[in-house]
């Protein structure tokens, strides 16, 4: 007789890859800029908050509070800005952001 193994609830659910956190991050983005800005500048791992999208800091603060309110507290976007230094924030990019995120719910 064979039976069908059961998941083992004690074992750690994998968190979304990159791919779905970069999709998160871009439907993210559509409540921070307007359409026709982020058609005009398409997300990619190497888009640059300030220099590509010209997000100002406020836009980062509301950016990371909508993806805080999806992933939780395991996302400590406070934190994660507070280990970078001014050049490193402004030249941050969606790349860090979505590898940080997947990390974290890894």
């Amino acid at each position: 007789m064979t039976t069908t193994p059961t998941p083992d609830a004690s074992a750690p659910a994998h968190g979304p890859d990159e791919a779905e956190v970069l999709t998160a991050l871009t439907e993210a983005m559509s409540a921070v800029l307007d359409p026709v800005e982020l058609e005009a500048t398409p997300l990619t791992m190497d888009t640059r908050f300030v220099e590509d999208l010209d997000l100002e800091s406020i836009d980062l603060v509301t950016l990371t509070g909508l993806l805080g309110s999806r992933y939780g507290d395991r996302v400590d976007f406070p934190r994660f800005f507070a280990s970078l230094e001014l050049p490193e924030i402004i030249g941050l990019s969606v790349g860090q952001v979505v590898h940080y995120v997947a990390g974290r719910l890894r």
